[in-house]
């Protein structure tokens, strides 16, 4: 997945000694009920993946794959996580207070060499390169595997004609079976099943199948916003209205201020990453690069103030995406789009 949000810092470093540390860590760990020894094996990006028992020692290379691992229970298996874009999650707190931070942005090969890890876990493909942590390739050949979100690899996920989210629910089955929480990971699925079922019902209320564009960052005068394959252009679908940017086959393109004009959305959604702290990711810059564009602010959309705004974390494919539909129903209400 091209994301607009992702630089690779550092270099990769040779991981055997922190895979020699990785299995004395993992042999001194107390037992737990939910954590008996167990085979598993699972595809991950065209990737198969065996584990002899489930990992002790977990590194997220970003916040949607820290959070889905907290919410399933496992801060006590991380040994680490990293690229924190926006505030943890309230109901994350305490639990993220437990694991070590080990790179506030985008991990190195050594921070992750460091951490002495038995699985890597990321939310996107673009993670593992060679000047980030390295390949999935190479750091298979070191013994360690790694875990990407079905969401991000498509044709090469199982059951290719599932949506997004399908894609998204068999993550937290894999990781629920990798780590030996699979009750954990069914009611999770549940949870976010009803939750859509939720938003569809609001959906069979809207009114001509509004356009929106998603914006999640805008890098000089350039904005990203979401593609056909990006997760908002599913959850466009889920509540009712159409992503203006479908016919784009990229997750995250980057376009004009002028192609977005042409679309004329009935409205905006832009993504707020203020704590990343980059010029343009803040919600309020988003709209003042918008009002400030002479094609843009003549849009009805802009006029009129028809805009949404959503944490941006929330935009990529995490247990944080469906807090998104509510937030997006609650507003196409009081723009009158749901009779």
């Amino acid at each position: 997945m091209r994301h607009p949000a992702r630089l690779g810092l550092g270099l990769a470093l040779p991981l055997a000694l922190a895979l020699t540390a990785t299995a004395c860590a993992g042999s001194a760990s107390t037992d737990r009920p939910d954590k008996a020894a167990a085979q598993s094996t699972v595809v991950s990006c065209g990737r198969t993946l065996s584990f002899d028992r489930p990992p002790e020692r977990a590194v997220a290379l970003d916040q949607s794959s820290t959070e889905v691992l907290l919410e399933l229970g496992l801060e006590d298996r991380m040994a680490g996580t990293s690229n924190l874009k926006t505030k943890i999650a309230p109901e994350y707190a305490d639990a993220y207070a437990k694991v070590p931070v080990l790179a506030p942005k985008i991990l190195t090969g050594e921070q992750l060499r460091a951490a002495a890890p038995d699985v890597a876990v990321a939310g996107f493909t673009d993670y593992f390169t060679k000047d980030q942590v390295g390949t999935r390739e190479e750091l298979a050949g070191l013994g360690l595997p790694s875990y990407v979100s079905a969401v991000d690899c498509p044709k090469e996920s199982a059951g290719r004609a599932a949506g997004p989210f399908d894609r998204l629910f068999s993550d937290y089955e894999n990781l629920g079976e990798v780590f030996g929480v699979p009750d954990r990971a069914k009611k999770l699925v549940g949870e976010q099943r009803a939750a859509l079922k939720r938003a569809a019902k609001v959906a069979d209320r809207v009114e001509s199948e509004p356009t929106v564009v998603w914006v999640y960052s805008v890098y000089g005068d350039a904005p990203y916003v979401a593609g056909k394959s990006a997760m908002p252009s599913e959850m466009s679908r889920v509540v009712g209205a159409k992503n203006a940017f479908d016919d784009v086959d990229e997750d995250w393109p980057a376009v004009s201020w002028e192609e977005v004009a042409k679309r004329n959305p009935d409205f905006i959604v832009v993504g707020d990453l203020s704590e990343r702290g980059k010029p343009g990711d803040s919600a309020a810059d988003k709209l003042r690069a918008i009002k400030a564009n002479p094609v843009m602010s003549q849009l009805d959309a802009v006029v009129d103030g028809r805009f949404v705004e959503i944490p941006g974390t929330e935009m990529d494919p995490s247990v944080r995406t469906v807090s998104a539909l509510p937030r997006l129903t609650d507003a196409m209400k009081k723009l009158g789009y749901v009779r």
